[in-house]
């Protein structure tokens, strides 16, 4: 994958060119990422940002903000208007089972915990901290959170994580004379952020005796084990 981005950058199109394909393309990108958490979205966004920051247009870094934090918005509340859909169904729907798939229990309490806790705040850490988004979303989802109520807490979430993963690939262009150099750097930045958590995770987990006890007992597991798929299946979310 790297290696086609890299190649791709390094034989970029005239600036119209880019401009013109570029930000309809970050747009579908984010949006599906978003709806279908296996696309490396954080990498998408901090790659556009380092091409712009080698343009010569003064609103190329701004247009790549407003398309990827817009089409963040529209991918997430359209995850959560289906997810609802499947609350409100006796029979559930498959969007609510994916998203619970993606959940292990105790991640599941710990956000029901937090969002107990700190209410819609919790939804801009989410977008911020890898693999977090779904849990807090699910957790939205089984509290009956009101669609209007979810998406003024995911404007700010949306806009912090564009912002970030922005800067990334600021950081990434500016070090870098030529625009696949930062693309490289920004990609393996946002895969390392993305990484280090869960291996923290993992890490502390085997480190723990009674960690598996706990995952067992954990408040809100009950009542969802048919939903809940493999305790390894939460890692796969990307940024």
């Amino acid at each position: 994958m790297i290696g086609g981005l890299v190649g791709a950058v390094r034989e970029l199109p005239p600036e119209s060119t880019q401009q013109a394909v570029g930000y309809p393309s970050l747009f579908l990108l984010v949006a599906l990422g978003a709806l279908v958490p296996i696309v490396p979205t954080g990498a998408i966004v901090s790659s556009a940002a380092v091409v712009a920051f080698h343009q010569s247009s003064p609103f190329s870094l701004l247009f790549v903000f407003l398309a990827a934090a817009f089409a963040a918005f529209l991918g997430d509340t359209v995850l959560y208007w289906l997810g609802q859909r499947g609350v409100r169904s006796r029979n559930g729907s498959r969007w609510l089972a994916a998203l619970r798939s993606r959940v292990t229990p105790e991640r599941l309490a710990h956000a029901r915990e937090r969002l107990d806790t700190h209410q819609v705040s919790v939804l801009v850490l989410s977008r911020l901290v890898p693999a977090g988004r779904i849990p807090v979303m699910l957790a939205c989802l089984l509290a009956q959170m009101p669609l209007r109520r979810f998406a003024r807490g995911d404007v700010a979430a949306c806009l912090a994580w564009a912002a970030t993963y922005q800067l990334i690939g600021i950081l990434g262009g500016s070090l870098f004379p030529e625009p696949w150099q930062g693309v490289v750097a920004a990609v393996g930045l946002t895969v390392l952020v993305s990484a280090v958590p869960a291996l923290w995770r993992r890490l502390r987990g085997s480190g723990s005796p009674s960690g598996h006890e706990h995952r067992e007992g954990s408040p809100g597991a009950s009542g969802h084990e048919h939903h809940e798929g493999s305790p390894g299946a939460s890692g796969h979310e990307h940024p």
